[in-house]
């Protein structure tokens, strides 16, 4: 390829992998569960055992049916970088509602995403779901534990461990009078915003 080539090749991969993370929410709400492991590679793990879409499939099913009656997913910011052309790493927001049998708990999370081209297709490699909060609709998550799902114990939801800029900031030791870091080059962000941290084990959502 040439340079406008590569550009305009980065640009379309771009608008695919927005594109494939609106087809996850809207496929995952309706409940088209075969059109949902299809967005992953052919061999996506699923839990500690568990390899490719029908067993993605299975789990999807079981967990969709028994923990919510319905869903609705809101994405929101979304950083895309490229490791190489075909594999690519994403940060995306989302904002969740879910009903249950007796509540509507609201959630609040990003994904820690592994992007990878296929045969000239964008698929999810990896997801690692992060999470803030969930709780009851008319229950504000205020304190720790912030994951409150109906009948199981509170618990953290990680959503601020991949990055240790959060530690730092509230940290005793923090000097907020230092001077400014050099800034993150190009397609370097989120490799920058991770910092020294160890690389997460992803797993699917």
């Amino acid at each position: 390829m040439n340079s406008l080539e590569k550009k305009i090749d980065k640009l379309e991969s771009i608008e695919e992998i927005k594109q494939l993370v609106a087809k996850y929410a809207v496929s995952l709400d309706m409940r088209a569960i075969d059109m949902h492991v299809n967005l992953f590679v052919e061999d996506v793990k699923v839990g500690k055992e568990g390899v490719g879409r029908k067993a993605l499939k299975i789990w999807a099913d079981k967990t969709f049916r028994d923990q919510f009656t319905g869903t609705s997913h809101h994405i929101g910011n979304h950083i895309i970088e490229f490791i190489d052309p075909d594999n690519a790493l994403g940060l995306l927001y989302s904002k969740n509602e879910h009903e249950t049998d007796n509540e509507w708990i609201i959630m609040q999370m990003l994904y820690w995403d592994a992007y990878k081209r296929v045969d000239g297709i964008w698929y999810f490699q990896k997801r690692l779901p992060m999470y803030w909060y969930a709780t009851d609709l008319n229950k504000p998550p205020l304190g720790s534990k912030k994951m409150r799902w109906p009948d199981q114990e509170a618990y953290e939801g990680y959503f601020h461990d991949l990055f240790p800029t959060w530690k730092e900031f509230w940290d005793s030791k923090y000097n907020r009078h230092a001077d400014v870091s050099t800034p993150a080059l190009p397609n370097e962000f989120l490799r920058k915003l991770r910092g020294d941290s160890k690389p997460p084990k992803i797993k699917v959502r």
